[in-house]
């Protein structure tokens, strides 16, 4: 597998918000913390703010911080780390001058590459998408893309995390740990592959996100999980998918508020707790259908919350993860290829660190090969656009010129030669002239397709060495037991049924 050829930020940039409009959020965020407060439903979350000197009313479990706290406690969070993968080559640099695009998260449905026709999710599924993940180079990292719904719920995560990292050498974000039980069998994995406790500091292989709940809530399980996360150097990140006139005000800049609080009142805690361990902003607002009350995944909004939250996080001098693909599209169409351009475009232009969504429909709920290939393309669109117009001598090319000079053309020429590679080429997008599509038929969602069939036949990841492979199942069956439920085969097990893992 090649490094990873992640889009570099170059000279095209946009801004959402202004600088006076930035420190307006910030200051409206504050004083909403300060004097609503924050839902923290954890046990380790109340006694660390009452140890800070907080106000912390236990009975409502609502948390009330002098933002002279908040402030100094974000200023410890490092701006800068690593995201590192199991091949050191592909390890990721959150520096603020890359983006990386990855899977979106916990999925209940596949369409079936085959059949197209929609079915739940299974390890099964977790394991072929990070197969086919690692195979491209679009793909930086990975969330658990769909839901292992055939494995016990108590190890559901585990069983999960190790699909990916048996099927792939990228790093892996996860997004489905909710409970610290699960986190320290989580953190006891990804130590065995980096080589212990304090590799895994220098070299995360994996990272925890968790959900806030909005308004100005969070999950205590989520919290709990984040305490251990962060406490092993793990990094950690909140989103919010705060939903304009649902669960955040109608107005967008009050739902940026609404969330942003949910967001930054969680990272102070996590520097309360550990000064400086690694940890990031992340975002998927939106704005409700007032039709019908669902989640969009896709519209006007949706790209403006996204180019904002963004700036807040540089704001915040922390990385962000950004939701932008997972339209809200049924299948791969029209909708889909507006919908994830404007919103991975919008999210880069702006310089987010981790771009989440590839391969996902209908607001993340049906899983799609096709898809992914699709979003892939877009996204090497996006970062070809990003890396700007090189401009020195060799790319003025007057000598070029000169040879060629008027009536001439350049195919030939040894300039062309040495930079005909550099222009884009499409796998997917549809160039062929109409004659040709009228007595051919296909197109690009046939394409993807089969291109997706073609590399989850051919392509072969580095797989876990047998020793580690048993000792990470080794960890998973523990968590079984002891919860009392029998073990289940994981993706390395000898005894796993036919068509799980390869």
């Amino acid at each position: 597998m090649s490094a990873v050829n992640p889009a570099a930020i170059g000279g095209i940039r946009v801004e959402a918000l202004d600088a006076e409009a930035i420190a307006r959020i910030h200051d409206a965020t504050l004083h909403v913390i300060e004097t609503v407060g924050v839902r923290f439903p954890s046990e380790r979350a109340l006694a660390t703010w009452e140890a800070a000197g907080a106000t912390v009313d236990r009975a409502a479990e609502v948390v009330r911080v002098p933002r002279a706290m908040i402030e100094a406690a974000l200023k410890t969070a490092p701006p800068e780390y690593p995201l590192a993968a199991r091949d050191p080559a592909l390890d990721l640099s959150l520096d603020g001058r890359h983006v990386y695009a990855a899977t979106d998260g916990c999925g209940i449905e596949v369409a079936d590459l085959q059949t197209g026709e929609r079915r739940p999710s299974g390890i099964a599924d977790v394991a072929e998408i990070a197969r086919l993940a690692d195979a491209l180079d679009e793909v930086s990292f990975h969330w658990i893309p769909v839901s292992a719904q055939d494995r016990p719920a108590v190890s559901r995560s585990l069983h999960e995390l190790l699909a990916c990292w048996a099927n792939s050498t990228k790093h892996v974000q996860t997004e489905s740990i909710v409970s610290a039980r699960e986190a320290r069998a989580a953190i006891e994995m990804a130590a065995a592959i980096a080589g212990g406790r304090q590799a895994l500091r220098v070299r995360p292989v994996l990272s925890m996100m968790q959900c806030t709940t909005s308004p100005l809530g969070h999950d205590g399980g989520s919290l709990d999980a984040a305490f251990e996360a962060a406490e092993a150097g793990i990094p950690v990140g909140f989103m919010t998918m705060a939903s304009a006139a649902f669960t955040g005000p109608a107005t967008l800049a009050g739902t940026l508020v609404v969330g942003n609080a949910e967001v930054i009142s969680a990272l102070a805690l996590m520097q309360l707790a550990f000064p400086g361990c690694p940890v990031y902003y992340a975002a998927a607002q939106t704005a409700i259908d007032l039709r019908s009350g669902a989640y969009t995944g896709g519209g006007p909004e949706d790209f403006l919350f996204g180019a904002a939250t963004n700036q807040l996080a540089d704001f915040y001098r922390v990385p962000l993860s950004m939701g932008a693909f997972a339209t809200g599209a049924k299948a791969p169409d029209w909708q889909a290829g507006v919908e994830n351009a404007l919103s991975s475009f919008l999210a880069s232009a702006v310089g987010s660190d981790m771009l989440l969504g590839l391969g996902l429909l209908n607001g993340s709920r049906i899983w799609s090969h096709e898809q992914l290939l699709l979003d892939a393309e877009i996204f090497s669109i996006v970062r070809g656009m990003l890396r700007g117009i090189p401009v020195d001598d060799e790319s003025l090319a007057l000598d070029a010129i000169a040879e060629v000079g008027p009536a001439g053309d350049y195919l030939t020429a040894p300039h062309t030669r040495r930079h005909m590679r550099e222009l884009w080429r499409p796998r997917f997008m549809d160039r062929r002239p109409m004659g040709v599509v009228e007595a051919e038929g296909g197109g690009p969602r046939a394409w993807a397709n089969a291109k997706a069939r073609e590399l989850l036949a051919t392509h072969e990841p580095e797989r876990l060495e047998p020793a580690l492979a048993g000792e990470l199942a080794g960890i998973v069956h523990a968590v079984e037991r002891e919860a009392g439920v029998e073990p289940a085969p994981t993706v390395v097990d000898v005894a796993a049924p036919a068509g799980i893992g390869r």
